[in-house]
């Protein structure tokens, strides 16, 4: 079975394997491993975000690391009250959303771009270290992703449906 590593390699998430294997432990299971190796910083499209940080704050940063049309993307607005919604732009789609942690705004992102083959799709790995590790994959190499045993993302339904509209 080729090492997590390797797989991660090949599927050009590592941006550099020798301070990945410097934070890599062969010891614990393969998805913690993943969850370690996003909060380090050394995969590819992975991002660190503080659990206290807002949806109107961590729009920039997810949306870059999206790419593609994802890029373009506008909060025109937000309101606190009576809930949190953000009154979103993208290309022709005027939208309010009401996003009440940091799992919505990553569901509502994913299923506005599902269709997009530029975007790249957002897994949400789970929490480490006080933080939520996303990362952000090519949705072409989405399905192959799906079957490694190491890729066991939270929000795994909703990007099983995206492979399935491809």
């Amino acid at each position: 079975m080729a090492s997590l590593l390797d797989s991660l390699e090949r599927s050009r998430l590592l941006k550099d394997r020798e301070a990945a294997r410097e934070r890599f432990n062969d010891a614990e299971p393969p998805h913690v491993s993943l969850l370690r190796l996003c909060d380090a910083g050394v995969l590819e499209g992975g991002l660190t975000v503080a659990l206290g940080v807002r949806a109107d704050e961590l729009v920039g940063p997810l949306t870059l690391a999206m790419g593609g049309a994802a890029r373009r993307f506008k909060v025109v607005d937000v309101r606190e009250r009576p809930r949190f919604e953000l009154h979103i732009l993208a290309g022709e789609t005027s939208e309010r959303w009401e996003v009440e942690d940091l799992w919505a705004l990553v569901h509502n992102l994913n299923d506005l771009y599902r269709e997009a083959p530029d975007v790249r799709a957002v897994a949400v790995l789970g929490e480490w270290n006080d933080a939520l590790q996303l990362l952000c994959v090519d949705k072409r190499t989405l399905p192959r992703l799906l079957r490694e045993r190491f890729f066991e993302p939270r929000n795994r339904d909703g990007l099983e449906r995206m492979t399935e509209r491809r």
